[in-house]
């Protein structure tokens, strides 16, 4: 829709100025490379965090360091139905976030769901694909919930009619 595309506008140049990752091991253990932004470990390394906001439901946080990147997205939630069919909806993402590979099993406290993009990540996939891949999920998790909303209220109309047709 119109006033959803500046909203996607700017958190796609938000991300792809956020996705210029480097191989940074780390400065605690030998031999390890842990995603900064997860670990917090090195100060120097993470940048300020970015919230791209279109109203106080709808955000995405945007966490940068030098090595990853971790993205969280607060979906449009209206009423409780919506609240509801988000939550599961997430969940059931969550709980198969392997196949997803940069998605994280657990969001980020106030946000529905979160995803970890490492410099591993963009070494192996195009950076603009990854972004593409963000900005279509915001797109489609907001017109899935909008369909199953739809349909759970035709579901909800026909079985009310259905029950009280026997008092008719």
């Amino acid at each position: 829709s119109n006033t959803l595309r500046p909203y996607l506008n700017a958190v796609r140049s938000t991300l792809t100025a956020a996705l210029c990752l480097e191989n940074f091991a780390s400065q605690i253990v030998e031999k390890h490379n842990v995603p900064e932004v997860e670990s917090g470990t090195t100060k120097e390394v993470l940048l300020n965090p970015l919230v791209v906001s279109r109203n106080e439901n709808e955000r995405v946080l945007i966490e940068s360091s030098i090595n990853s990147v971790r993205v969280s997205i607060r979906i449009k939630q209206a009423d409780d139905i919506e609240r509801i069919l988000a939550h599961k909806f997430t969940r059931f993402l969550m709980m198969r976030a392997e196949n997803f590979i940069i998605l994280r099993r657990v969001p980020i406290k106030g946000y529905d769901i979160s995803f970890l993009i490492t410099n591993f990540h963009t070494e192996q996939m195009y950076k603009h694909k990854l972004v593409d891949f963000i900005i279509e999920f915001m797109e489609e998790v907001d017109k899935e919930i909008s369909e199953m909303k739809l349909s759970l209220n035709a579901r909800a109309r026909i079985v009310a009619e259905t029950y009280l047709s026997q008092f008719v």
